[in-house]
């Protein structure tokens, strides 16, 4: 059985939630990523914060990524997968939530992380077009 933990990318970090969003775009690029996990005062995953967050939501709206923090933009229920579930639930997490990075945890600690090219790597061409057309596929409106 192929697990999470088996084809996540290792090393994944937090980003505290009191952090600005002009520190988390210096992380991210020091670790050629993304999206970052945002972990609050008890290092509980409380949201993901990805690139186009920082550009989107803070940038774009004309404020100042120096003066808001990580945890501002959190916004929904985080999901993540425990590191010894399947990838076929891993895929049905993704699919039905329709993200497509998942925090990694083992016994309450991040321990990785798994993206589109985590998955092309690891799943079959059918996996991975079935993967695909879930999350990308539009949601009908009204």
């Amino acid at each position: 059985m192929t697990t999470a933990g088996d084809i996540m990318h290792r090393g994944a970090q937090w980003i505290p939630a009191h952090e600005t969003l002009d520190r988390a775009a210096q992380l991210m690029r020091e670790l050629n990523v993304g999206a970052l996990p945002i972990s609050d005062e008890n290092e509980r995953l409380c949201g993901i914060l990805t690139d186009r967050d920082i550009v989107v939501g803070c940038v774009a709206m004309g404020h100042d990524p120096a003066r808001v923090t990580a945890g501002e933009m959190a916004k929904g229920t985080p999901r993540w997968i425990a590191a010894d579930a399947d990838v076929g639930e891993v895929l049905q997490e993704m699919q039905t939530h329709r993200i497509r990075r998942l925090p990694v945890v083992d016994d309450k600690r991040l321990v990785g992380m798994i993206s589109e090219a985590d998955l092309a790597q690891h799943l079959t061409e059918d996996q991975l077009a079935t993967w695909a057309e879930n999350v990308y596929a539009r949601v009908p409106s009204g």
